[in-house]
């Protein structure tokens, strides 16, 4: 089944989908984090829960809508708002879910936000963090692959510029000054680096894959390379060998 459900609190209204065989006899939640540009409705995120369901009984694949993308109405992303998000998204599958098996499957942004909060609270809340093209290097993706020369330009001037592929989101200077200092290279993942898992395709042409390699050598976290998968994914064989792979991880205890 899909459920669709809003996580409200005063000033904040999340969107989220959840994919599950019965909702509230759930007893496992993977957490799905979409990257930039991204939205609950993504066929990566459908896509993993026919896997998951046909393999990992009594487990719920939870997608929700980062700040400004899909139908989340606020205006201009910010780096403090998808913390917010992520953190009322916990909070709601704990105390309204009755969960606390919780693990996540971040993509891209998804795969970058998540290793920013997990330095920022100084804990890993998750009982497996499966990474698939993580953006390490987000300052440097956002300026040098998402914002065009025109953005450049604008942003420049002070003024905020729609950005993104399919579907675009609104940011700032102050935006990717945030990404520039939130830089995931600097922090050290030593003491979580059991419970990552990253993927990365060898042909992604958006985040380097060099990077996710360099990453996870100097934190000791198992990396799997996908031959010439690109970043996201769309050989659907290679898709299904990177799902194969996570729920593996998921289920291992």
């Amino acid at each position: 089944m899909v459920k669709y459900l809003d996580i409200n609190n005063p000033g904040y209204s999340i969107k989220c989908k959840v994919f599950c065989d019965n909702f509230r006899d759930t007893q496992h939640v993977i957490v799905f984090a979409h990257g930039f540009g991204g939205h609950k409705d993504n066929k990566a995120a459908e896509r993993f829960s026919e896997a998951m369901l046909s393999k990992m009984k009594k487990t719920a694949l939870f997608v929700f809508d980062w700040p400004c993308h899909g139908s989340d109405v606020r205006k201009k992303l910010t780096l403090e708002d998808c913390d917010t998000y992520l953190t009322m998204v916990l909070d709601y599958i704990k105390a309204q879910m009755n969960v606390e098996d919780i693990c996540l499957y971040g993509t891209s942004f998804g795969g970058y936000m998540t290793l920013k909060y997990i330095h920022d609270h100084g804990t890993n809340p998750f009982r497996k963090v499966a990474l698939r093209c993580p953006a390490i290097t987000m300052g440097d993706v956002m300026w040098e692959r998402i914002c065009t020369e025109e953005n450049k330009a604008i942003l420049a001037k002070g003024k905020d510029v729609m950005a993104g592929f399919d579907r675009k989101v609104m940011i700032d200077q102050n935006f990717l000054d945030s990404l520039k200092e939130a830089d995931i290279r600097k922090w050290d993942y030593l003491d979580y680096a059991d419970d990552i898992l990253i993927i990365h395709g060898t042909k992604d042409e958006i985040v380097p894959v060099e990077a996710s390699k360099e990453f996870a050598d100097e934190n000791v976290i198992e990396f799997i390379a996908i031959e010439d998968a690109d970043h996201r994914f769309q050989d659907l064989n290679k898709m299904k060998l990177a799902h194969s792979h996570m729920i593996d991880f998921y289920s291992a205890r």
